[in-house]
């Protein structure tokens, strides 16, 4: 979905020169600058959704989505925990941008 969402929103290839130059400063912000109209935004719109109207509104797709992000107890993910997930992405990041 990142893949997908830089291209859309940034018209950014993952698998560049151009990519390979960025560093995890800028990568992180395009990351957190991503738009809910994106691949990743959806994902993360529905799975933070917590407005009873827009609920009811929801596709069954949608509802399995957020419940299953739900079971999964994101909501009460700690600190520590998502510090873990964006060291996972910095590693990832740093594969993908040929081990800088």
């Amino acid at each position: 979905m990142i893949v997908a969402s830089f291209a859309s929103q940034y018209g950014i290839r993952v698998l560049t020169e151009e990519f390979k130059s960025m560093s995890w400063d800028e990568f992180s912000a395009l990351l957190r600058g991503l738009d809910s109209e994106t691949p990743l935004g959806r994902i993360v719109r529905i799975r933070s959704e917590e407005d009873g109207n827009v609920l009811k509104t929801f596709t069954p797709q949608q509802h399995k989505i957020r419940n299953e992000w739900r079971s999964r107890g994101a909501k009460n993910t700690k600190t520590e925990d998502m510090s873990a997930v964006l060291e996972g992405f910095r590693q990832a990041f740093i594969s993908l941008a040929g081990g800088r």
